[in-house]
């Protein structure tokens, strides 16, 4: 029994708790160090971090955003239409000097884009120091014209163009219109709450008359007949007016079939010395309903408004 509680005594000796707190000292030093060192790698690293981003913004400072070499002398415009290069470079907001690599081409195209007669826009960086702006322009077809009050108590006229899609188009105030474009064909009946520019019009027989007027600009007729507008208030049908103050009435399917029949008619009343007053191609069947206006000897052949064909030209 005494030599078993002795044995025990040994266990629990003085040395043995000194060896064994030595031990946990040194781990929990150990420890400390790791913890340290931990520290220490990681502020290092992340101040290494910011000495590389730091110099690596300071040589995009110094040789590439703030390089003469890199400032803009030339803004290469190129446009198929008939806006001016200077229009186009001020609606840019592009200024001579700017640096051609900090630029955000992104906010040049933008707002090239919110110009409603304009098409397509791409934007080029051309190094050193020249950008290129390549814009392809709207084909206007028809226009449509509405009468609005101002502030001033004054009645204004404001014009909308609108090209074979439908797409709303209003031309800037600068913008000086062609000879083409100065005879388009006007549309009425619509909704003025559907010219939104920027939009596209949404009515089925507004879409029908612009693809009318696009047919009629490529038939035998836009070489005889002057056309002067298109009425689409009359529900299912679509009434063109022309210059002789002729009406010549249309349903909105089979569109060039319609224009043959209106031509064969037309041809006819020449060779017999007639105006057409009105025809109506809406009526199914062999017989066209039709009335002629009292002429003499028949009307002169008038060139009608051809689609307005811009040559494509290269601005510097």
């Amino acid at each position: 029994m005494w030599s078993k509680r002795a044995r025990q005594n040994r266990r629990l000796s003085p040395g043995h708790v000194l060896d064994v707190k030595l031990r946990s000292d040194q781990a929990r030093a150990a420890r400390t160090r790791f913890a340290a060192v931990a520290i220490a790698a990681g502020l290092g690293t992340v101040l290494g971090l910011y000495l590389l981003w730091w110099l690596g913004e300071w040589s995009l400072d110094k040789f590439v955003y703030d390089n003469p070499a890199f400032a803009i002398d030339q803004v290469d415009v190129q446009t198929d239409g008939s806006i001016t290069p200077e229009q186009l470079r001020r609606w840019s907001g592009v200024r001579p000097g700017e640096n051609l690599i900090r630029l955000d081409l992104a906010a040049v195209k933008s707002r090239l884009e919110m110009v409603t007669t304009l098409d397509t826009v791409s934007i080029e960086r051309m190094l050193p120091r020249t950008l290129k702006i390549c814009v392809t322009e709207r084909r206007p077809l028809a226009q449509v014209n509405l009468l609005g009050s101002l502030p001033s108590n004054h009645v204004a006229l404001a014009a909308f163009q609108l090209d074979k899609a439908g797409f709303v188009m209003q031309p800037p105030e600068s913008h000086q219109s062609t000879e083409a474009e100065s005879r388009l064909p006007t549309l009425t009946g619509i909704n003025r709450f559907d010219l939104q520019p920027g939009h596209r019009l949404e009515s089925p027989q507004a879409l029908a008359a612009l693809r009318l007027i696009a047919a009629f600009n490529q038939s035998p007729l836009a070489g005889l007949v002057d056309l002067r507008g298109v009425d689409v208030s009359a529900p299912g049908v679509v009434v063109l007016t022309t210059a002789e103050e002729g009406e010549i009435t249309f349903a909105p399917e089979n569109l060039e079939q319609q224009l043959r029949r209106w031509h064969q008619v037309y041809v006819w009343g020449r060779e017999a010395g007639k105006t057409i007053a009105t025809l109506d191609l809406a009526v199914g069947g062999k017989d066209v309903p039709a009335t002629w206006a009292m002429a003499g000897t028949p009307p002169p052949a008038t060139p009608g408004p051809a689609a307005p064909q811009h040559p494509r030209r290269n601005h510097v």
